[in-house]
């Protein structure tokens, strides 16, 4: 079930449900999860994406393996906060997931995330190599902590 906040995502997890975030790209998926607490967003893997079939046998696997009750999933806005093409894909992605899965999902701004972390990679003197094997990953977390940010507020 697609939900509009964070924070009704979190009253519909068990106790020690864990999020996972999810950086939809064209041609990879970066994921993310958090602690059972909902404090830490750890980058965990990239999925390089098929079809849909693959894709999302893959994802519930790690679910089922991290003991996930609930999805955090990038939404690629446009700068002016409008959505396009990109925004369809991954929403419906998303509504393709409910069917085979209910789960509580919702949707974060992911704007400049990998922008972020590929910076951020820069600074810490990261190789090009190493970028491009992680970058999803922790866009993923980048826009998970971001939605676990936002609770504690």
């Amino acid at each position: 079930m697609i939900i509009a906040s964070i924070q009704e995502v979190t009253t519909l997890l068990s106790r020690h449900g864990r999020l996972m975030g999810l950086d939809l790209g064209e041609k990879t998926i970066g994921v993310a999860v958090s602690d059972p607490g909902h404090m830490i967003a750890t980058p965990i893997t990239t999925i390089r994406r098929t079809k849909f079939a693959e894709d999302s046998k893959a994802l519930l696997k790690l679910i089922d393996e991290r003991q996930v009750g609930g999805l955090v999933i990038g939404l690629p806005l446009n700068m002016d906060g409008s959505e396009g093409p990109r925004c369809q894909s991954v929403r419906q992605f998303a509504s393709n997931l409910a069917k085979i899965r209910d789960m509580p999902m919702t949707f974060w701004d992911e704007r400049l995330s990998t922008v972020a972390v590929t910076r951020d990679m820069l600074f810490a003197d990261v190789s090009r190599a190493k970028r491009a094997k992680i970058v999803d990953q922790s866009a993923a977390a980048f826009i998970l902590q971001g939605a676990l940010d936002s609770l504690k507020r």
